[in-house]
């Protein structure tokens, strides 16, 4: 296989197109990350990471805390606009018509359309460059009761989650496979018991012959 060589550059995907919320309840504001993810288990701790100039981040830098909402397939617009439109200028949870939410641990507040929504607390907040990276404890999730069976299992699937790949918007398709398939071992088909009498027992109430 022959491959070009490209100056390094963002083209890691897909990313999530999570929309954050900050502020508080009264004055809640929100915008799109696609820079985030999960960076340890236990404790659950996740980071975003901002532009100094964008209108969230002296929020976010003034309480320390924020709530990352997944993006379904019915937000897909709002993450869009989220994205490209300041706080500054315009009510985004009104203008896109998002309900904020009280947060169970934090001030921002929770966007009750989204699926699932992590609430988090900033630990640590380190300057990269054009962007600073906000390293925080997830403190809390919340779940729509509609993604969750009777078993009480978060059912993904029911999200509708959408992924944004250079520059373009993808709801995610079928499932190709769980984690460790590969090397599941293979069930062994149940072992059939052979009928009570063996070969030559009686069947229906035939008479058996005997022919040698």
């Amino acid at each position: 296989m022959k491959k070009q060589i490209w100056k390094p550059g963002t083209l890691l995907a897909p990313v999530p197109p999570a929309l954050v919320s900050c502020g508080t309840l009264e004055h809640p504001n929100v915008l799109t990350v696609g820079w985030t993810g999960i960076v340890n288990t236990i404790p659950a701790m996740t980071y975003i990471s901002l532009r100094p100039e964008r209108y969230s981040y002296q929020l976010i830098k003034e309480t320390g805390e924020f709530v990352i909402n997944l993006t379904g397939k019915n937000l897909v617009r709002a993450a869009d606009f989220c994205g490209v439109r300041s706080g500054r200028e315009v009510d985004k949870f009104s203008h896109c018509h998002l309900t904020p939410l009280p947060a169970s641990q934090v001030s921002a507040p929770v966007i009750g359309e989204s699926p699932v929504s992590l609430e988090c607390r900033v630990e640590q907040a380190l300057p990269l460059g054009s962007h600073e990276m906000f390293l925080a404890r997830i403190l809390a999730v919340d779940v729509d009761e509609a993604a969750v069976d009777e078993k009480g299992r978060l059912c993904m699937e029911r999200c509708g989650l959408v992924a944004y790949v250079h520059g373009a918007y993808y709801e995610l398709g079928r499932q190709l496979g769980t984690f460790g398939y590969t090397v599941q071992k293979k069930k062994k088909p149940p072992v059939r018991k052979a009928p009570a009498g063996g070969r030559g027992d009686r069947r229906h109430g035939a008479k058996q012959t005997d022919k040698g």
